[in-house]
């Protein structure tokens, strides 16, 4: 079987409001479990309390993704400010 080849380079990622994306994510997990706090009751009749407890489990790993977005974005201007302080010193 002949391994598969790509015949062009592939594109560069696309970079976006990363920080603020996973924040307005991490806002709308955490008001969905509030709006469904109050209908608890509801949903352990029906046996749907999975659905408030996703809701949680998505706002705390929001929490967790913000954290990291915000450290990854840090460490990509780092490396670009080190980058043109290395290009203008050789330059």
């Amino acid at each position: 079987m002949k391994k598969w080849t790509p015949r062009h380079e592939a594109p560069e990622p696309l970079e976006g409001p990363v920080v603020a994306t996973i924040t307005g994510g991490t806002i709308l997990w955490f008001v969905l479990f509030l709006v469904q706090l109050p209908f608890y009751g509801w949903f352990s009749d029906h046996g749907h309390t999975w659905w408030v407890w996703t809701c949680l489990a998505g706002a705390g790993l929001g929490c967790l993704g913000i954290w990291y977005v915000r450290r990854r974005d840090a460490a990509l201007r780092r490396a670009a400010a080190s980058e043109a302080s290395s290009a203008s010193s050789q330059g």
